[in-house]
């Protein structure tokens, strides 16, 4: 038997974050897939904020898709036109209340849990939770192995098999990575809201009340502490930072 010292094996999700890098150079040729929270910006993202967003489904109208085509036109993902692939970084989902027979169209995207099982399953890291509360995925060391899509209870992300042209700077994509909302991170480090929240507001019902949750005097703080809102599969202990009105 040997008796050299053996040099230490790397752990698995170390070796698994070294390949995501090589993989991640070869998801789209031409493309530099930048990682979130890179910027100077998002790295100074502060555990005392915790952005949340209230959806007011009574002010949701019914068939309107502003939120959708705002996100969708803000952030660069397209649908295919096949179902079991398209981008869904926020879709409308049609709900039945079987007592009622009430019909409710909910906006359903990333719910940016505080306890976020796609974080929890990701081998590599690539899912990961900012200060404030934000979910995001970091397209460097994402392997596409789809294990956070699985653990996502609300089916928020989707996964690139197409190659992808004419992306947005600030929403970097690559066939073979997971994508999902990222509630315009983008902007909010600029100051500005959402996409979908600027757009309803101007040209939509107005259902969407965005802000930080931890601030008592900010507007969706009061409105949280006065409606209670519902979260959905709230049994699940995951703590959603998007809630509901009138679900």
């Amino acid at each position: 038997m040997s008796t050299e010292p053996q040099q230490a094996l790397p752990d698995r999700r170390t070796m698994l974050r070294g390949l995501g890098g090589a993989f991640a150079t070869l998801l789209a040729p031409g493309v530099t897939l930048y990682a979130f929270g890179a910027n100077d910006a998002q790295a100074q993202a502060s555990p005392k904020v915790r952005w949340a967003l209230l959806i007011d489904l009574g002010k949701c109208p019914a068939g309107c898709d502003l939120c959708v085509t705002a996100c969708r036109e803000e952030n660069g993902w397209q649908g295919n036109g096949r179902a079991e692939t398209d981008a869904q970084w926020i879709r409308k989902v049609r709900l039945r209340d079987a007592r009622t027979g009430q019909d409710r169209e909910v906006p359903v995207m990333c719910q940016h849990c505080d306890k976020p099982a796609c974080v929890d399953v990701c081998p590599t890291g690539a899912s990961f939770k900012r200060p404030d509360g934000i979910v995001l995925v970091d397209k460097h060391i994402c392997i596409g192995c789809r294990f956070c899509m699985m653990a996502c209870p609300y089916k928020a992300r989707s996964f690139v098999h197409e190659p992808v042209t004419d992306q947005k700077p600030w929403a970097p994509r690559g066939k073979g990575t997971v994508e999902g909302c990222t509630l315009c991170v983008h902007r909010l480090d600029a100051g500005r809201p959402p996409a979908c929240v600027e757009t309803c507001a101007a040209k939509g019902g107005g259902a969407m009340l965005f802000g930080d949750l931890n601030d008592p005097g900010s507007e969706i703080a009061k409105a949280v502490a006065r409606h209670a809102p519902a979260q959905i599969r709230s049994d699940l202990g995951l703590e959603p930072a998007v809630r509901y009105r009138n679900l």
